[in-house]
């Protein structure tokens, strides 16, 4: 991506105010304040301000002026409105989600691969009163980092697995060393073998969660649904459940998607 950037004249500007406009949808309601976008895009607030401020003329982003935060435009509510025709199949999740979340009392969640990440699309609340907020619609994670990102690595073809990895040699650093290649190979297999991932709270202390791939016709996993919850009520027995109800909607979901498509 980065030789990219460099060999298309104006890439690197597109490149950038298109991870501006990745994190402030990222932040979601709330919006984010312009020091934060700043160091998540690794760019000088000046930068930062004057590609903001080129993306609110054209509409994609807003700023509150009681709070300074930024906040998605309404263009891209539009543009994202005939996207939806097709790219979008959170109609055909939605009652499936919701499914999985009643039948497990778990916080049940949809997500689609978008390059090298996971973006939460969907998130259903479970009954059970003590939650984990770790993921929401919006939320990216790198691919093999969340329950769902991991479900949809394992299940993508070798070569996509070791190219993947050698594009983020920073997944250690930036998610410690249980996501160094040796241990997120480990991980891999395991789903692999398994048939869904399991995230032991390696991204916050005692917040688990479990996936599944979500395939389309030709096979390749392009989503995934995924449940999180606190640790206790993820104990060997009753996980062995989860993934069973797991797999089960997950098929559903592959199969309707496929009807859908034909």
């Amino acid at each position: 991506m980065e030789s990219m950037a460099h060999s298309i004249p104006g890439a690197q500007a597109v490149a950038r105010a298109a991870r501006l406009l990745r994190l402030v949808t990222a932040a979601g309601a709330e919006g984010a304040n312009l020091h934060d976008l700043a160091r998540a895009a690794e760019l000088s607030r000046s930068t930062t301000h004057r590609l903001l401020s080129a993306l609110k003329l054209e509409g994609l982003v807003d700023r509150d002026e009681d709070s300074t935060r930024w906040m998605p435009g309404p263009e891209l509510f539009l543009m994202g409105s005939v996207a939806a025709a097709r790219y979008d199949v959170t109609a055909l999740a939605r009652d499936i989600v919701r499914s999985l979340a009643v039948k497990t009392e778990e916080s049940a969640f949809f997500s689609v691969r978008r390059g090298d990440e996971t973006v939460c699309l969907l998130r259903e609340e479970g009954s059970f009163p003590i939650r984990s907020f770790v993921l929401s619609e919006g939320v990216r994670f790198p691919l093999g980092v969340a329950s769902a990102g991991l479900a949809i690595l394992a299940f993508l073809p070798d070569h996509d697995v070791d190219t993947y990895l050698e594009r983020h040699p920073d997944l250690e650093s930036a998610w410690g060393p249980t996501h160094r290649p040796r241990a997120l190979r480990t991980r891999l297999a395991e789903t692999k073998e398994r048939g869904y991932a399991v995230n032991p709270g390696l991204i916050v202390e005692g917040s688990w969660g479990i996936g599944a791939a979500v395939f389309d016709r030709s096979g390749r996993p392009e989503w995934a649904l995924s449940l999180t919850g606190v640790e206790f009520r993820f104990g060997p027995d009753r996980m062995a459940e989860l993934g069973r109800t797991l797999l089960a909607h997950a098929h559903q979901l592959s199969a309707r998607i496929a009807n859908a498509r034909r």
